[in-house]
């Protein structure tokens, strides 16, 4: 995800009245590794916006992020900072503040190139070494990455890193492979990006599915 800044505005007509809201926010993704999945900076100074309005727009936010547009999982590791913004002394609310901060969270969000994560996991086998090679092929194929390979006796110890979505019915794999004598581990490591035609491929099936609905 790329920083991006944006300006939104918002008029609602209701009943001859205006209500209008500005707002000025840019969206960022956290630092790498952070325990933090979604956080909100109010960095306006003075009675641009009302104190009391804030609350709802970070809620708009919060509700925004939620459903992310590529293929509506939550929208992770990222930073909403509010700068500036206006408020109508009259007809300005908090329902109004709110969808304000939606559709602007929505506009910035496609502008960001954001990315589909995914569970990577680590794995380690142990396998006897004649069967090394076509265990360590099979990985390859599985978009795994391996990150070590040590023998202890007759027996090699690989240690990779793969997409958790590859790794089911591994376990069947692995014993066909090696006549039933491998055996492994797996744990969650980290999320990682998605390559870009998994993403297309993702996106694509998520705009079907909603055609559909």
């Amino acid at each position: 995800m790329q920083n991006r800044h944006f300006n939104f505005f918002l008029c609602f007509l209701d009943a001859g009245a205006g209500a209008e809201q500005n707002e000025w926010m840019y969206i960022e993704p956290l630092p790498a590794g952070s325990s933090t999945k979604f956080a909100f900076e109010n960095l306006l100074v003075g009675q641009a916006i009302p104190s009391n309005f804030i609350p709802a727009i970070e809620k708009g936010f919060k509700e925004a992020a939620n459903s992310g547009a590529l293929i509506g999982h939550p929208v992770e590791n990222l930073r909403v900072v509010l700068t500036d913004g206006a408020a109508h002394a009259v007809d300005s609310s908090e329902l109004a503040f709110k969808l304000a901060s939606i559709y602007a969270f929505r506009q910035c969000y496609a502008a960001s190139r954001p990315v589909i994560l995914e569970p990577v996991m680590l794995v380690e086998l142990k396998v006897p070494t004649e069967f090394q090679g076509a265990v360590a092929g099979d990985i390859n194929k599985r978009k795994g990455v391996i990150v070590g390979n040590d023998q202890e006796g007759d027996d090699s110890v690989i240690t990779a890193h793969v997409p958790l979505n590859n790794m089911f019915g591994y376990s069947t794999a692995l014993r066909s492979m090696t006549q039933g004598k491998g055996e492994f581990t797996m744990e969650y490591k980290e999320h990682l990006p998605v390559s870009h035609d998994v993403q297309t491929q993702l996106i694509n099936t998520y705009k079907g599915n909603k055609e559909g609905e």
